[in-house]
């Protein structure tokens, strides 16, 4: 199975790249390879991350304050938000009609 962003949840995952990266080098490079991780395990078993709402499920991330929400579609996981988990938790909603 594929995996594929939404172009808004794309552009999370750059500018905390880049966030992390400004903090200390190095650590931007940790972070994606984070979510890398979060991903390969929603696409290896799409069923492991817990439901947040009806088919939008959450796995999350090792040493960072952040998930990846993502729903399971036919030919691949479409990644809806890189959500950093202290921030409005339902931002992210509009996107499931987009």
């Amino acid at each position: 199975m594929m995996f594929d962003f939404h172009p808004e949840a794309e552009e999370e995952f750059v500018e905390a790249v880049s966030y992390y990266e400004s903090c200390d080098i190095g650590l931007g490079l940790d972070f994606a390879r984070e979510i890398h991780t979060a991903i390969r395990n929603a696409v290896e078993y799409p069923a492991m991350g817990a439901e947040m709402e009806k088919g939008i499920r959450r796995s999350l991330v090792h040493r960072f304050p952040f998930g990846i929400l993502y729903s399971i579609q036919p030919d691949r996981i479409f990644i809806l938000s890189v959500m950093h988990l202290h921030r409005e938790p339902d931002y992210w909603k509009q996107r499931i009609k987009t």
